[in-house]
C-alpha cells in the first residue's frame, strides 16, 4: 500500500488549497478514506472521510463548511478542498486507509 499527498504549501488568510492523495497497492474502490492533520505540538486529528463509493462525507466540526472531500475511483485518488482557510488549518495534512498512512504534506497559512 502506497499513499503519496500533495498539493500543500504557503497560503494566506482566506485562500484555498487542494491536497490530493495517490493510492496504490489495493483495491481503492473498496475503501473508505481519511484525511487527518498534526499540528506544531499537538495530536494527530481527524478531519474528513469518504465512503467508498463517495456517498458519505463527514468533517470535524473545526472544518466544516469550509473543506471538501472526495475521490476519483478512476485515478485511485482522494482529495480535499480547502477554502477560507485559516491560521489553525497550519498542519501537515495525511491521507489514511486501512492501517496505512501517507508522508504527509505541509500547509502553512500565514500572512
Amino acid at each position: 500500500v502506497q499513499l503519496v499527498e500533495s498539493g500543500g504549501g504557503l497560503v494566506q488568510p482566506g485562500g484555498s488549497l487542494r491536497l490530493s492523495c495517490a493510492a496504490s497497492g489495493f483495491t481503492f474502490s473498496s475503501y473508505t478514506m481519511r484525511w487527518y492533520r498534526q499540528a506544531p505540538g499537538k495530536e494527530r486529528e481527524w478531519v474528513a472521510d469518504i465512503t467508498r463509493g463517495g456517498g458519505t462525507t463527514n468533517y470535524a466540526d473545526s472544518v466544516k463548511g469550509r473543506f471538501t472531500i472526495s475521490r476519483d475511483n478512476a485515478k485511485n485518488t482522494v482529495f480535499l478542498q480547502m477554502n477560507n482557510l485559516k491560521y489553525e488549518d497550519t498542519a501537515v495534512y495525511y491521507c489514511y486507509t486501512i492501517g496505512y498512512w501517507g508522508q504527509g504534506t505541509q500547509v502553512t497559512v500565514s500572512s
